[in-house]
């Protein structure tokens, strides 16, 4: 499973981190809210762990923001505040579940695998949108009888972009999620790999663009 932990106290965050991944999950880190709901917004992740207190945008604005959106990630909100109040904030504001700090480990990986079966398990093998298959396993893009293998980041970026057909990504979030928000990182960067990208589809024949949303972002449409 792909899990997003957002927590902006670094050493539980990395804590969290070590759990999911003696768990055998993946997991992606945010530490502030702003960040958070970017990841989020991906709509790649299986369950997202969410704080409350958190820089920039709140825990209960987060999740609210990301329902709004239609993202319907499951939410496990893990919080040092158990009033009864905050709860209540939370669950009305979208959240699937509640948990208080301090927490047990396998207590939570257990309301983890429970989120994740009520929304089918795993995430699916492939991807599909209009001619394209994105196989997640292989990185293999096929089109028809053609299939290309996608480098690392290219296979990346058009996870995003077949997870959110028609809707527009922006450049922070390729960076934030591909590049891991490296300082070196810029928007060329992204202008770059779109552009392989492109060479791709036009090699597989297939009919799918990545369109620019000038000052904004990018996003895959049909004709």
């Amino acid at each position: 499973m792909q899990i997003l932990i957002v927590e902006d106290e670094r050493n539980l965050a990395l804590a969290l981190g070590q759990i999911m991944a003696e768990a055998g999950y993946f997991a992606d880190t945010a530490h502030n809210g702003e960040d958070g709901l970017r990841y989020g917004m991906c709509g790649l992740y299986d369950v997202i762990i969410l704080d409350i207190m958190l820089p920039e945008k709140n825990g209960f604005e987060v999740v609210k923001e990301l329902r709004d959106r239609q993202i319907s990630t499951p939410v496990i909100m893990l919080t040092a505040r158990d009033d009864v109040k905050d709860k209540i904030s939370g669950l009305d504001s979208g959240a699937d579940d509640y948990m208080t700090k301090p927490f047990v480990p396998e207590e939570l990986l257990a309301r983890i695998r429970a989120l994740a079966r009520r929304q089918g398990g795993l995430l699916p093998e492939e991807l599909i949108f209009f001619d394209l298959v994105l196989n997640l396993s292989s990185r293999e893009l096929s089109c028809g009888s053609k299939s290309i293998h996608l480098g690392h980041k290219e296979f990346e970026i058009l996870k995003i972009l077949m997870s959110n057909p028609g809707n527009i990504s922006s450049k922070e979030t390729f960076l934030t999620k591909v590049w891991e928000g490296s300082p070196s990182a810029e928007g060329n960067n992204v202008e770059a790999y779109i552009s392989f990208l492109r060479k791709k589809l036009s090699y597989l024949g297939s009919h799918a663009e990545i369109t620019t949303v000038r000052k904004v972002g990018y996003r895959l449409t049909q004709p």
